[in-house]
């Protein structure tokens, strides 16, 4: 069985890629351009992973992030962040925190190995 990936970013160029990349890589993908409803689809879609941004059109990725961590049904839940403007790498053990971060622009093989790491494959 294919594991799932919920892609959440408000750049559907950018969704349109990581869908493709990791379709591609095997996973199943389904995206997300706005953060308002993520719970729902959660619940829907059950996930393996979350990679998600950071700034978003209508919400902060980093509440999202903790949201999902402080839900005693999702705190398991692998959260990637990716951020061009913020750097969360020495956040990465505090309460909420995401289990990675990926600072933009990323390398290809450096999204999959940090894909790859969260879901111990």
């Amino acid at each position: 069985m294919r594991k799932k990936i919920l892609v959440l970013d408000d750049d559907d160029d950018i969704l349109e890629v990581v869908s493709y990349l990791l379709t591609e890589s095997g996973y199943e993908v389904k995206t997300l351009n706005c953060g308002d409803a993520i719970f729902n689809h959660i619940k829907d879609f059950t996930p393996d992973l979350i990679l998600m941004d950071v700034m978003l059109a209508d919400m902060d990725g980093r509440a999202i992030c903790k949201e999902i961590k402080e839900n005693h049904l999702t705190q398991l839940l692998p959260v990637i962040l990716i951020s061009g403007t913020h750097h969360l790498a020495t956040a990465l053990n505090l309460p909420g925190a995401p289990n990675d971060f990926i600072a933009k622009p990323f390398d290809v093989d450096q999204l999959l190995d940090a894909i790859k790491r969260q879901l111990g494959a």
